[in-house]
């Protein structure tokens, strides 16, 4: 009999490994340029930019006269993770890594799915999704950088410590990682996770500060940055470009950012929304009465979905955070975000026609471009809406109430289950 079940199991992720190898195999030809996507190459930052940095990396220094470079210290490791493989050329190298860590998350996705109170749900998603954000997906570190948050987020029933430890490292590589501790439960898994996390990030930073100078440059060159294109608040001058709007669209500190009259304003504002949208989550947080197997995992989609919505960026790469978390929420059967997760993957596949294939007509804000940022981020503050009220109602409205088939609501104390995320 468990001979049986055993044979049974096998043959049921032939299916899911054997289109994650087809998948893979076309985004790597997509990556190495074999199969061309339109558009501009999405993979140049590699060779362009990161690899830049690597030669100024080893010689010792961050790259601090570089405005480009505008990422934690720990980012470092990210850039310099092709050394691994000397035989191969840094960007084979980077793809291979890229298609590493794609394989490690496919396979903690499987592993988790199949045990009792589990879903299969978000070994799909991924399988899904990576492809539909094309060769993005493979050209940028936030595959890595998402692989740890993920890994932290799986790990956090069996000891809160390890997702402390991972979401301080992630925050030393690309900030976004300590949302991760947002939907921590109450009590005693709080008190382990949050110390053990700022000690790892305090102790990263400063490794790195001692390994190399100029760890801190970043901060002046993210703080400089405008609003980029692709962002919520972009949409205000890709329409009022065709109103007699005085600004530009252009290159600058890395990215495409609009340049003009007003565009501080609006910088600013995505700023205050992000602000406001921390609020919300700390109230929340001290409202929050229930926390179930799939809480953590929840409040961290939510927190970063929220981060991304109110960014003044977005950039592509953005959405391998989104579907990543997002995978792993639907790792849980308990989970309620499973119609916020489904519309980032719908947003993650509008976003590849957004960057690369039709770039140049969002650049130039004309009606092709403006429409498809409009459907890509607006999926985005549709799901960042529902999954607000999802997780209010689930966590707070609901946390005290039963019901019974037939029969009214009745409010009745239930025990948080603090101990079970």
């Amino acid at each position: 009999m468990t001979g049986a079940v055993g044979t049974g199991s096998r043959a049921r992720l032939r299916l899911p490994l054997g289109l994650w190898g087809l998948t893979r195999v076309v985004l790597l030809l997509c990556a190495f340029r074999i199969v061309v996507v339109p558009g501009p190459d999405a993979t140049l930052e590699v060779e362009q930019i990161y690899q830049g940095w690597y030669e100024v990396l080893r010689t010792g220094v961050y790259p601090r006269d570089d405005v480009t470079w505008q990422y934690p210290p720990a980012a470092a490791l990210a850039v310099l993770s092709p050394a691994l493989l000397p035989f191969l050329g840094y960007k084979t190298a980077f793809f291979v890594l890229a298609l590493v860590c794609d394989a490690v998350v496919m396979g903690l996705l499987l592993h988790t799915g199949r045990r009792a109170g589990r879903s299969m749900r978000g070994a799909w998603l991924w399988l899904a999704a990576v492809p539909l954000l094309g060769p993005t997906a493979y050209a940028r570190y936030d595959i890595m950088v998402t692989a740890i948050a993920m890994a932290a987020l799986l790990a956090v029933r069996r000891d809160p410590r390890v997702l402390g430890v991972l979401a301080g490292f992630g925050a030393v590589l690309k900030v976004w990682p300590a949302l991760l501790l947002a939907g921590t439960p109450k009590g005693g898994a709080t008190r382990r996770a949050w110390p053990v996390a700022a000690g790892t990030a305090a102790g990263v930073l400063l490794l790195c500060a001692a390994w190399m100078p100029g760890s801190l440059a970043f901060l002046s060159y993210q703080s400089e940055r405008g609003t980029e294109v692709e962002s919520l608040g972009a949409m205000v001058f890709h329409v009022a470009r065709h109103f007699g709007w005085e600004g530009e669209a252009r290159m600058n500190y890395g990215s495409m950012e609009f340049l003009g009259p007003y565009v501080s304003w609006v910088s600013t504002g995505a700023m205050v929304l992000t602000v406001a949208a921390f609020g919300w989550l700390a109230l929340w947080r001290f409202r929050a009465r229930r926390f179930d197997s799939s809480t953590t995992a929840d409040a961290a989609f939510v927190a970063v979905l929220l981060f991304t919505v109110t960014s003044r960026v977005i950039s592509p790469q953005y959405m391998i955070w989104l579907f990543g978390l997002a995978a792993v929420c639907l790792v849980y059967r308990s989970t309620r975000m499973r119609r916020p997760a489904h519309l980032v993957l719908w947003a993650t596949a509008v976003t590849q026609f957004e960057f690369p294939v039709w770039f140049s007509h969002v650049t130039q804000s004309d009606p092709l471009g403006i429409g498809v940022l409009f459907l890509r981020n607006g999926l985005l503050v549709w799901a960042a809406f529902s999954a607000c009220r999802i997780l209010w109602r689930h966590t707070v409205t609901d946390a005290g109430v039963v019901r019974i088939p037939g029969q009214a609501r009745r409010p009745e104390r239930e025990k948080v289950l603090a101990g079970s995320a």
